[in-house]
């Protein structure tokens, strides 16, 4: 809950901003204490909390698959690996569904990009004030805990695709075929400019959409809790609860539609009109 020194706009002002380090026109390299000076750091600015928070997630998920790797046993499972062999089984039937060509890549991305996506997605269920504090405690003006609402993330998530469906769409058919594609689909050659216009806006979309599908509703529901963190305590516990519970299905549905949407597209882009 908010102080009584602090009004609901500043709160809420706080909990949304990212701790950022950059070169300051002023103040030279240093980390922002506003909104402001993040914005005057221009674009090579670092949101330092949601990669250091992303980067955790991801070191803990590489942890815990190789440990569970390594210890694996042919005989009656544990709980642990249990649990890890159905996700996997999971990402690999819906890969198995979708992607009918041949690529060792793919799987093992899939699993990746929903687990790494799930995990960054769970911290939203952290309560909005608890890591905020601790940081205020330490000296460090924001904190911001949930990657996936942050723009930034999610669109480099979505870069990185993108450069995948790229790099396999010229691999498989070639630069010829590939521009060929984009130019001569759906309505032939002597509608090129148009079919051009029509391909590159489907082409582009889908990191646009990959993007802000997964940050605006992450960023929604992280929204949602904020502003229940504002209302007086016995309603918090009121709403909070049920809005938590439901927000799990929101998490696992937004890595799940990330997930699959990277598999279709670039079974899209192996596949030849």
């Amino acid at each position: 809950m908010a102080s009584g020194t602090v009004t609901s706009s500043e709160y809420i002002s706080h909990h949304l901003t990212n701790l950022t380090f950059g070169n300051h026109p002023v103040n030279g390299w240093s980390l922002a204490h506003s909104a402001q000076e993040a914005a005057e750091m221009g674009f090579w600015a670092i949101n330092v909390d949601t990669m250091g928070w992303s980067i955790a997630l991801g070191v803990l998920f590489t942890w815990l698959f190789r440990k569970v790797a390594k210890n694996v046993t042919a005989g009656v499972p544990g709980s642990t690996q249990n649990f890890i062999e159905t996700i996997i089984e999971f990402v690999d039937d819906n890969v198995k569904g979708i992607f009918h060509h041949k690529n060792e890549l793919i799987a093992p991305l899939s699993l990746t990009i929903f687990v790494w996506i799930f995990l960054m997605n769970t911290m939203d269920l952290v309560p909005v004030d608890w890591i905020p504090f601790i940081a205020g405690e330490m000296g460090v003006h924001f904190m911001k805990v949930v990657p996936t609402t942050d723009v930034n993330a999610t669109a480099g998530m979505a870069l990185s695709v993108f450069a995948l469906i790229i790099f396999y769409s010229i691999k498989q058919k070639g630069l010829g075929g590939f521009l060929a594609e984009l130019s001569f689909q759906p309505l032939g050659k002597l509608m090129l400019p148009f079919n051009l216009f029509l391909e590159l806006v489907g082409l582009l979309a889908k990191p646009v959409s990959l993007a802000l599908r997964l940050f605006g509703n992450m960023y929604a529901g992280e929204m949602i809790f904020i502003l229940i963190a504002l209302l007086p305590f016995w309603v918090q516990w009121v709403l909070s609860v049920p809005w938590a519970i439901f927000h799990i299905l929101v998490i696992t549905l937004q890595a799940f539609i990330f997930m699959v949407l990277t598999i279709v597209y670039l079974a899209m882009a192996y596949d030849h009109h």
